[in-house]
């Protein structure tokens, strides 16, 4: 297989090359430190997928994403998801409108906040299975159902959702079948040391910049059309599938501690979402097609919530990161990988 991009194409990874790094160099305006999420949430966006933030309170999850919204010049709104918050609340409603010449009646419909080229859906984890689920099927069908209509939601469209980790009081844990809705899980963890003087020294003394829109909804489209164009070899296709199968417990490729810790493995859908990620991240650099460096890059956010360690490895301290850790060096990555017999 040609692991290259038709030379059309080598112009445009370069102008994307250039816009991640303006993007970066705006957000750090504002955002001190958390490089790795920043280019984690841009390979959702770029890939054409939602992402999930999670991290305790007061890690700027939130200003990360309405900075990000700034950074890119296209609508934006923010739901704050709390528990009395209604399925309609999110989607919109139809009401009853009178038309004052004829006094005749009809049904409109009102678009709620998910109508947006970003969403950003702060704390998902504090509303009702309900509203959840409303919003997740808007996600996944990119369009909202009301009084028997299909009404589109925007393009590009992208959501960006929060939640603080499960153990905090009042939450309600995503099922997996809707955490899978989402491309990539991502962990904001606590600043450096130094990150975090900086950030009290900028906050307190109000040297927080203004950022600038650097991409529009047409640029952001045409890049997730790139990424659809990047190539990718037997040998980087093969090293993900076989990590995705390798997760799977009771198979012939799950290595003796899969069958061990693992409740349930990563369906075909982690293994597109490896592939997928891998191409935006290798645009982000440059490239022209995607590496096995990139799916080891991607692999954590991308399977993290589509690996469940039972509870022998609930016991033990074995979580899905520390799992996917012991995958990525059971199977090799300098191994040639071919495509499997029928």
């Amino acid at each position: 297989m040609n692991a290259s991009l038709p030379p059309d194409d080598v112009a445009a990874v370069q102008q994307c090359e250039r816009a991640y790094n303006k993007m970066r160099d705006e957000l750090s305006k504002v955002i001190v430190g958390q490089d790795e999420v920043i280019e984690q949430v841009l390979i959702a966006v770029f890939a054409r997928g939602h992402a999930l933030l999670e991290g305790v309170p007061g890690l700027a999850k939130t200003l990360l994403i309405s900075s990000l919204a700034q950074a890119m010049h296209m609508s934006f709104k923010r739901v704050q998801f709390t528990p009395d918050l209604m399925p309609s609340d999110v989607t919109g409603t139809e009401v009853i409108q009178e038309n004052l010449e004829t006094g005749g009646r009809h049904y409109q419909f009102l678009p709620g906040p998910l109508f947006a080229n970003l969403v950003l859906a702060d704390e998902i984890n504090r509303t009702p299975p309900k509203t959840q689920a409303a919003m997740l099927e808007a996600m996944q069908e990119r369009q909202v159902s009301a009084g028997g209509t299909m009404h589109k939601l925007p393009a590009p469209f992208f959501v960006l959702a929060t939640q603080n980790p499960l153990e905090q009081e009042g939450t309600y844990p995503l099922p997996e079948a809707q955490l899978d809705r989402f491309l990539l899980y991502i962990k904001v963890d606590y600043p450096s040391g130094a990150e975090e003087w900086e950030v009290a020294r900028r906050v307190t003394s109000g040297e927080l910049g203004k950022i600038e829109p650097i991409l529009t909804g047409e640029e952001i489209i045409a890049i997730q059309k790139l990424v659809e164009r990047v190539p990718v070899s037997d040998q980087v296709l093969g090293y993900a599938w076989t990590l995705v199968r390798a997760s799977r417990p009771n198979t012939p490729e799950a290595p003796d501690f899969v069958n061990k810790w693992v409740s349930w493995g990563s369906g075909p859908r982690g293994l597109l979402t490896l592939i997928t990620a891998a191409k935006a991240r290798a645009l982000l650099y440059g490239r022209y097609h995607a590496t096995v460096g990139d799916v080891q890059a991607v692999a954590a956010p991308a399977l993290r919530h589509r690996i469940a360690p039972n509870y022998t490895a609930q016991a033990a301290q074995v979580n899905s990161g520390k799992l996917i850790e012991m995958l990525m060096e059971k199977v090799s990555a300098e191994k040639k990988y071919e495509k499997p017999a029928a």
